[in-house]
């Protein structure tokens, strides 16, 4: 019952993950989360994700930006970046999963899910067959209460940990 809730693999951030490996493994395509994924929770990318989202692109990889928000809050985070986008994707539904494989042009084998949160975006992303990579999500400076929902997905991880086989993405994380 709980491995529709787990990921295929789980890295500390997005910068930990390697774009090369997961391109030579045969993927075409990331879908990320932004919110608590790429940046804090409202904020504007940073230079950082700026080259990674260069670097990512160098090797070969499509990006397509999966998030819940409003239109407005994609197109600001995006103003140095450039990747298509599904706004208001209603996750964990596969409706926008789905229209994000169409847009990429790449079929779900090919594509992976990149986000924060257990409930929307590896659960939205398994319901669809695409692999997906459970990144720690951001938090801000003093920030301790994680939130009712944070505690039960530090439960399924935990679980996921202990379960074999579960980990299909193995030597991706730096």
């Amino acid at each position: 019952m709980l491995r529709k809730f787990y990921p295929c693999a789980y890295a500390d951030t997005v910068f930990d993950i390697d774009y090369q490996k997961l391109y030579q493994q045969g993927y075409r395509g990331i879908l990320f989360d932004i919110d608590n994924t790429l940046v804090l929770h409202g904020a504007d990318s940073t230079p950082e994700v700026d080259r990674l989202f260069r670097q990512i692109h160098r090797t070969g990889l499509k990006t397509l930006l999966l998030s819940n928000n409003s239109e407005e809050r994609i197109l600001q985070f995006l103003a140095h970046i450039d990747a298509p986008y599904i706004a208001e994707a209603d996750k964990p539904a596969p409706q926008g999963y789905e229209k994000a494989l169409a847009l990429l042009g790449l079929p779900k084998e090919q594509v992976l899910a990149v986000g924060d949160q257990i409930f929307t975006d590896i659960y939205g992303a398994n319901r669809c067959g695409i692999d997906a990579i459970l990144v720690h999500y951001l938090r801000r400076p003093g920030e301790w209460w994680p939130g009712k929902r944070r505690v039960v997905e530090k439960l399924i991880l935990w679980c996921w940990r202990l379960t074999p086989g579960c980990r299909r993405l193995r030597d991706i994380v730096k």
